[in-house]
């Protein structure tokens, strides 16, 4: 059994614009716009997948602090960030209710 990805056609519909300024992108990489295309693709969808896994972390921290009532001020935030550039990094601040 192979272990290569199995490559399946897809067509993507551009703008005559936007066709055109990829193969000249492509033209000046020595690349194919086909390849371009592809990795830009590939790049936009590991782009997407981890903004949902902040997002989703984002939610599960809000779920967290709503169900336990565990939290940090604001102000506890910022004077351990102000610590931290101003060279005399207190510890971080501890969760409470």
């Amino acid at each position: 059994m192979s272990t290569a990805a199995h490559i399946v056609p897809m067509s993507v519909r551009l703008t005559q614009d936007t066709r055109d300024r990829l193969r000249a992108v492509a033209a000046w990489q020595k690349r194919t716009a086909h390849a371009l295309a592809a990795e830009a693709i590939q790049n936009l969808i590991e782009q997407k997948e981890r903004e949902h896994a902040w997002n989703q972390g984002c939610v599960d921290a809000l779920n967290h602090c709503d169900e336990t009532g565990l939290h940090v001020t604001h102000d506890e935030v910022m004077t351990w960030l102000d610590s931290i550039v101003d060279g005399n990094e207190l510890p971080p601040p501890v969760c409470h209710v």
